[in-house]
């Protein structure tokens, strides 16, 4: 059966994205390799997040265009956060802003509505998630008021950057893997191989925040070099 150009670019984004996100996990922090797979990386997830909104305008589902514009925020705030320095905002962090406040106000009234009228929705999406994806997205969201208004540096910068990253990412594992198991054999969705591959980002996740963040594993380098402590350029986090 033929697929549309747009959805066959939507497949191979988020293949490329799910390739060069993993190669960016496993790569040493602030190398050089590390920052191509990340460049690759965003690029996929923008592309990825465009063609999901594009697609869901097509089909009117607005719970993949919300998708969409999360996956493209996330991991666009992940790249500036990398990029600049510390301290560092623009304009664009305060229209960016409205994207997390409005999506998770509107995601947890989503939930709440479910709560109180089951029978109303069809959308195959659990109320837990509701609540779950809402309540990360305004915790993104007080994340960017606290770094508009005190500014972000070092440990806290990174961690920044690390959990939208490894979240973007998280959303391209969980809409393949969770979401779709009858791509995959049936072996694997019994044997929770699909689960633990599309919560894996988040397993990572938190390995990363707690390595940073509190084991000070890169213990190297003065303590007052937080960018030199994860092997990075003292102006930029991951290139």
């Amino acid at each position: 059966m033929p697929i549309s150009p747009m959805l066959a670019v939507h497949i191979c984004a988020g293949t490329v994205g799910l390739l060069s996100g993993g190669v960016a996990m496993a790569f040493r922090k602030g190398s050089r390799r590390h920052g191509i797979a990340g460049k690759v990386f965003v690029a996929s997830m923008v592309g990825l997040g465009a063609s999901a909104m594009y697609l869901a305008l097509r089909k009117h589902e607005v719970g993949n265009f919300i998708g969409g514009i999360l996956t493209i925020y996330l991991v666009t705030t992940a790249w500036l956060t990398a990029r600049r320095k510390d301290g560092e905002t623009s304009v664009f962090d305060w229209a960016a802003l409205l994207i997390p406040t409005a999506v998770g106000i509107s995601t947890l009234t989503l939930g709440i509505e479910k709560l109180n009228h089951p029978a109303a929705f069809h959308d195959g999406v659990p109320v837990g998630m509701n609540f779950f994806l809402g309540a990360v997205v305004l915790l993104a969201a007080v994340g960017d008021v606290r770094m508009l208004v005190s500014g972000i540096s070092g440990t806290r910068r990174v961690a920044r950057h690390l959990w939208r990253m490894c979240f973007g990412l998280f959303f391209a594992s969980g809409s393949i893997f969770i979401a779709r198991p009858h791509l995959f054999p049936a072996w694997m969705s019994t044997s929770y191989l699909l689960l633990f591959l599309g919560i894996l980002p988040l397993l990572l996740m938190i390995f990363w925040l707690v390595r940073v963040r509190f084991k000070n594993a890169f213990q190297k380098t003065p303590p007052r070099d937080r960018n030199s402590q994860l092997g990075l350029p003292q102006e930029s986090i991951a290139g």
